[in-house]
């Protein structure tokens, strides 16, 4: 007579999952990522390094007198200085160096929201509306060739020596980018989406709310981006007069006084403070377009 077969007692372990289970097959792929990653981090550390050694050899060398290239050290003194009270003063002119930046950046999102905003609406309207882009085309050519200092005068004159002239030609700045890329953009819409929705009973405005926008938006994101940039690289300009407080007020008087590290200070501010914005920028448009790039 054959015994029965044996079971295990309920409450038995359970086995290990066999090598080679989903666990072991992503292992190699987050890995993979985890070298990306540093990878991606490493190199921009490393030419950081690779700028500073060759700046202190520069400084060092004694081609140029300290005030021509400061050390490294001395600009990085000139940042706590602006950034802290120090004997009394505190930062540059009774303003920390995060002051200057924030009154300018201010100026920035104010001036460079009023000129994307009009460029976005002008843009549809050009791109829908072929006389209107026969029309407003040559205009926005020639203001996008001016480069600012053309006509921030004229604004000083019209407009006085307080905000309005700053805010306004970073709006100028601002605003021919995102009218051509917009444009340019809509235009390119194929007629066979737009035909295909109107033989759906779409009206016109449906038509461009669901059709016009979405296949725009990449362009013109990437419109937006530029304007930053372009209202980024106007700062100074616009703070030419009367910008203080304003980091690029702070760069132009430091250039008077021939404050080398103060003004490599402000301009370094700038220029983080702008790749900080760009990556936003970039991560709103990988959010608001994520099939872009993809096939």
């Amino acid at each position: 007579m054959s015994s029965p077969p044996s079971l295990s007692p309920p409450d038995s372990p359970t086995a290990p999952p066999p090598p080679g289970g989903p666990a072991e097959r992503r292992r190699p792929r987050l890995l993979a990522r985890l070298t990306a990653r540093v990878r991606r981090s490493a190199l921009p550390l490393a030419s950081l390094l690779l700028f500073l050694a060759l700046w202190q050899l520069a400084a060092a060398a004694g081609t140029w007198s300290e005030t021509l290239v400061p050390p490294p050290a001395k600009v990085w003194d000139a940042f706590v200085d602006v950034s802290t009270t120090h004997d009394g003063v505190r930062g540059y002119n009774g303003t920390t160096l995060v002051e200057h930046l924030g009154i300018s950046l201010r100026r920035i999102a104010f001036g460079a929201g009023l000129g994307i905003a009009a460029g976005v609406l002008l843009g549809l309207l050009m791109g829908t509306v072929g006389p209107l882009r026969s029309l407003f085309e040559p205009w926005i050519t020639f203001l996008r060739t001016l480069p600012p200092l053309a006509y921030f005068s004229l604004l000083v004159i019209w407009l006085g020596i307080n905000e309005e002239p700053k805010v306004t030609l970073l709006a100028v700045a601002a605003f021919p980018p995102v009218a051509v890329s917009t444009t340019t953009a809509v235009a390119a819409v194929p007629r066979s989406l737009v035909e295909a929705a109107r033989a759906l009973g779409a009206s016109r405005r449906d038509v461009v709310r669901d059709v016009v926008l979405p296949s725009a938006l990449p362009e013109t994101l990437t419109g937006i981006r530029l304007a930053v940039g372009v209202a980024y690289s106007s700062l100074v300009a616009a703070e030419l007069v009367n910008g203080l407080p304003g980091i690029g007020g702070m760069v132009k008087d430091a250039a008077n006084y021939n404050n080398t590290p103060v003004v490599l200070v402000g301009i370094i501010a700038i220029g983080v403070s702008g790749l900080i914005i760009d990556g936003l920028l970039l991560r709103l448009e990988r959010a608001a377009v994520p099939w872009r790039g993809r096939t």
